[in-house]
């Protein structure tokens, strides 16, 4: 599968197509099953880390839950609430907004985690990021040597570990973040994305582009990293390239 060909629509309908035929192969598609997703507080989500500059403890996203037989799935988004309904409801989920593409792609990550098929879909905890963010920037410098990144998504213990090691320049939506100076970056809005990328060797995207709907853009002819535990499902039915180290 060419995933740079994919635009947003596409991504939503191939991926609901692939789990349609991966819930016959597994003979689920025809059980009524529950899938319950709620809004995580910070706490449950990520513990109690010793930084305290996570989305997650600001207040702005929330990680969506979705349990299928005993298994989690994890998707952030700045939508959230309850939900509950069968496999066959989720996969017949319009993707009108954050909020609906957050249950797919939680509920998704629940499946695929069960049957194996997927890994890393429960955030990390405690002390976790910064360990991450370390591995990380050594497997940067292991296959890319030394480039210049373009990330999308302040994940703030990535991009203090990576500012001390590569060239960065840093976009992000919470305008609590845009056009302040973290860890020696200045962060740039939305509006620099293109222009980042243009400039970069590597993309490293969050994976909350998933359920915000702009997956598409970062589908590039350059090497991209899709980190969290968001599109660890959704990485894998699309083959795309995703590192999650510490995820559960």
């Amino acid at each position: 599968m060419d995933s740079t060909k994919l635009r947003d629509g596409d991504i939503y309908d191939v991926l609901k197509r692939e789990f349609v035929h991966i819930l016959e192969a597994y003979s689920l598609e025809s059980e009524t099953v529950v899938i319950r997703a709620g809004a995580l507080l910070p706490q449950e989500a990520i513990g109690d880390p010793e930084h305290k500059d996570y989305p997650l403890l600001k207040g702005r996203e929330r990680l969506m839950q979705a349990e299928f037989r005993g298994c989690f799935g994890h998707a952030f988004t700045d939508m959230y609430g309850n939900f509950t309904g069968t496999l066959s409801e989720i996969v017949r989920i319009d993707p009108a907004d954050n909020f609906k593409r957050a249950i797919f792609i939680s509920g998704l990550n629940a499946v695929l985690r069960y049957l194996g098929i997927a890994t890393k879909t429960v955030h990390c905890k405690d002390e976790e990021p910064p360990r991450c963010a370390r591995v990380l920037s050594e497997l940067i410098k292991e296959k890319f040597s030394n480039p210049k990144i373009a990330v999308v998504g302040l994940q703030p213990r990535m991009v203090q570990e990576l500012s001390s090691n590569f060239q960065l320049r840093v976009t992000d939506l919470d305008p609590a973040n845009i056009g302040k100076v973290k860890f020696g970056i200045a962060i740039d809005g939305p509006e620099k994305t293109e222009s980042n990328l243009d400039w970069c060797d590597l993309a490293l995207v969050t994976g909350t582009t998933v359920t915000n709907n702009t997956l598409s853009r970062f589908l590039i002819d350059k090497p991209t990293i899709f980190y969290g535990v968001t599109i660890s499902g959704t990485a894998k039915l699309l083959s795309l390239n995703h590192f999650c180290h510490c995820g559960h």
